[in-house]
């Protein structure tokens, strides 16, 4: 079993935290196609293309 040597400090170990509060934000792009945000290796929900390929029908809402 894997022990480790030396005591980590407290400096160390909170350098090493210090980014995991910015693991928990999501990525989000743009649509090439339309330019509303997706999230990565998505379809998009606005127009329905995924790597420049139409993918999905997309209705088109009616405005009253």
């Amino acid at each position: 079993m894997a022990v480790p040597k030396k005591k980590t400090s407290k400096s160390r170990r909170d350098s090493r935290r210090a980014n995991h509060d910015r693991m928990d934000m999501p990525a989000i792009s743009d649509c090439r196609q339309c330019g509303a945000p997706v999230p990565p290796h998505q379809v998009c929900s606005e127009c329905g293309t995924y790597r420049g390929r139409q993918v999905l029908e997309v209705e088109e809402e009616t405005s009253k």
